[in-house]
């Protein structure tokens, strides 16, 4: 009887444990002895309508970890994959991005903390720093290949060579020591690399805003990155315990599915189509994820759009409909679905005088009556733009043939510079640096003396633009070449270009890829504004104090942008040749092993037999001879036949040795 009631006993004891040990029960955060919190998880999601009539929908999911004795062994809310790859092979900081399609930077803006910090290049982009000493850093960056490509499903393990990664020194951010950048601009982006991405959340895709992120619905955007950045972190105010942030970031460019593409109204192609959010991503949030501390929605407005909406006050057609307060929620331009529960106005030196408003939502307040579903509706016909870097980068190529060319970088005003030192603009001492970041591979032979720099389309002598430069030549098969360097531009510059000059190598046949006549990728090249910085600064209420997204908003980055990634064709053998020849081959040698190995298997005894049983006459045939009395005609002699099959094998040899010889002879 007593070793009945000890399964009982036990089964009690551990249900009772959540309520005896809060600190080990479901929640929002796990708290240590010390009363801090160990771990902490939130989920944002920002939706943002663009000029164009498309939307932006920015996920943001947060979790933070205190180093403690149990780090890298336990954890209840951060993902332990990651904290053992960070224990294991030191590394300090770590950002991972995967994307398909490019970031337009004209239509959805160049100078926000989203586009500055979540536009990344196409394909996979890799970027780490170690605690360890110089001489372990390569070692340690093969080995965090290798396990981000298990991870992820992706073959991120081809940066493991060392013709594939750099190491910058000053033109990237973060510009530290042990650093370590890989691109893999062909890699292809699927749901493979977005579900264990996924798995990382303490939710997953079950709860939650991430249950919004429906596969189907996320790959038809325009545009889809996927990112995540480890970061340390101080924990404590006074700093005496650090800690590490996991921030995992999901930026699609949506097309609401009710945009009208043709219209008989002028005036009609203007109104911006009306979109909610189960119909963008297909799903609607029935509920918060209970790990999570916090739980919000966003809607924000750029400053471009809430400049139009103030003109509206001064619009004789509007006056007397529709009273436009600050926070313009009521105005004649648009209509939201669901009141917010707190609004958010920048606040700060804006450089194009409007400031942005920010809609916030609940989603635990939201939830309780229903699942959250954002409408927003448009009644009149609306015209913005985002707010651009101060230069517009594109790159191309130039030349022609399969020998030589040049690679050329231009930098277009887009009016904010003249914004920024607009005061300044006449002076001398103005000037606005900026950093470029370019990698090519060894086959890619570039000459780095070439380089021919263009103000305002005139050519202008290389020292008195280039403040600052570093090449690192490439090796065949070893090393890409790199080239940091800082240009130091009129404050009133209205175009700049620069060019370089390069040879094509060659490769080994086994080196090309199985689409070698597709081209070959030049990994896109990183332009900096050290000086600018895109950072938005908004009014605090008690329920956003701290929201991680509007943390990352208020952080000081430069503003930074990513160029096209050039497609270079090179020298490329016929692949259909070796083809041929290897068919031919096999062909004629299947002939002469099949024709020899025929003849060599036969006997001669079965042949002979084989004959006889031809010309000996049946029982009727030999009856109807003897009724005629006629003698039957014995069949050939043995003599005959044999000597009928040994011309027949000798004629067989002699014409399969005349192919063989004249194959090895005239091939």
């Amino acid at each position: 009887m007593e070793l009945l009631r000890r399964p009982i006993f036990s089964l009690l004891l551990l249900l009772s444990l959540p309520i005896s040990f809060p600190s080990i029960s479901l929640g929002s955060a796990v708290q240590g002895e010390d009363g801090h919190r160990e771990e902490e998880f939130t989920e944002e999601l920002l939706l943002k309508p663009l000029p164009d009539r498309k939307v932006l929908a920015h996920f943001h999911f947060e979790n933070t970890a205190q180093r403690t004795q149990s780090y890298g062994r336990h954890h209840h809310l951060f993902p332990k994959a990651i904290s053992q790859l960070v224990k294991k092979f030191a590394v300090r900081e770590m950002e991972l991005s995967f994307t398909q399609g490019r970031w337009n930077y004209e239509s959805w803006g160049g100078f926000d903390p989203i586009s500055s910090s979540n536009a990344k290049p196409p394909g996979v982009e890799l970027w780490a720093t170690f605690d360890v000493p110089p001489d372990q850093v390569d070692a340690s960056w093969k080995n965090l290949t290798h396990s981000l490509s298990g991870l992820f499903c992706a073959s991120i393990n081809f940066l493991e060579s060392s013709a594939t990664y750099s190491a910058p020194e000053w033109a990237f951010q973060p510009a530290s020591g042990n650093l370590r950048y890989g691109t893999l601009p062909r890699e292809a982006v699927c749901t493979e690399n977005l579900t264990p991405w996924l798995k990382l959340l303490p939710c997953r895709d079950k709860a939650g805003i991430s249950s919004l992120m429906d596969r189907p619905s996320i790959y038809r955007g325009f545009y889809h990155s996927q990112r995540l950045r480890l970061r340390p972190a101080k924990i404590i105010a006074d700093g005496a315990d650090s800690g590490i942030v996991l921030e995992q970031t999901l930026t699609v460019v949506l097309q609401p599915n009710g945009f009208r593409t043709k219209s008989s109204h002028s005036s009609e192609n203007k109104i911006p189509p009306t979109w909610a959010m189960s119909s963008l991503l297909g799903r609607k949030i029935e509920g918060r994820c209970v790990l999570a501390k916090s739980s919000n929605v966003y809607l924000q407005l750029e400053r471009g759009l809430v400049a139009e909406l103030n003109a509206l006050k001064e619009n004789q057609e509007f006056v007397g409909t529709t009273v436009l307060n600050d926070d313009l929620i009521e105005n004649p331009a648009f209509e939201i679905s669901v009141k917010p529960d707190w609004v958010l106005k920048e606040v700060g030196n804006l450089p194009t005088g409007s400031s942005s408003l920010m809609y916030g939502y609940s989603i635990g307040k939201s939830t309780d009556s229903g699942p959250f579903d954002l409408h927003l509706t448009w009644k009149s016909p609306m015209v913005w733009s985002c707010p651009r870097p101060p230069l517009h980068a594109s790159r191309f190529l130039m030349g022609s043939g399969n020998e030589r060319g040049a690679i050329a970088i231009s930098l277009r005003s887009t009016g904010l510079n003249e914004g920024l030192y607009g005061s300044n603009k006449d002076k001398e001492s103005c000037v606005l640096p900026v950093n470029v970041f370019q990698v090519v591979p060894w086959y890619i032979k570039v000459y780095f003396h070439t380089i021919k720099v263009f103000i305002d389309e005139q050519r202008k002598a290389v020292p008195d633009v280039i403040e600052k430069i570093r090449v690192s030549p490439s090796e065949d098969k070893v090393l890409p070449g790199v080239m940091e360097m800082v240009l130091k531009l009129p404050c009133g510059v209205k175009s700049a270009a620069m060019t370089l000059e390069f040879d094509k190598g060659f490769l080994h046949i086994d080196e090309y890829p199985p689409d070698a006549n597709q081209g070959f990728d030049i990994p896109s090249a990183i332009i900096t504004f050290p000086n600018v910085e895109a950072a938005m600064h908004f009014n605090q209420f008690s329920s956003s104090d701290k929201s991680p997204l509007l943390s990352r908003f208020r952080e000081k980055n430069p503003v930074q942008s990513y160029t096209e990634v050039l497609l270079v064709p090179l020298t490329t053998p016929d692949f259909s040749m070796p083809y041929n020849v290897i068919t031919i081959t096999c062909t004629v040698f299947a002939l002469y092993f099949g024709s020899l190995l025929n003849v060599l298997r036969k006997r001669a005894s079965e042949e002979e037999r084989l004959l006889r049983a031809k010309g000996r006459s049946s029982p009727l045939s030999r009856l109807l001879a003897k009724l005629r009395r006629k003698k039957e005609v014995e069949p050939q002699s043995s003599t005959t036949s044999s000597s009928l099959f040994s011309s027949k094998l000798v004629v067989k040899i002699i014409l399969v040795a005349a192919i063989a010889i004249c194959w090895q002879y005239f091939g």
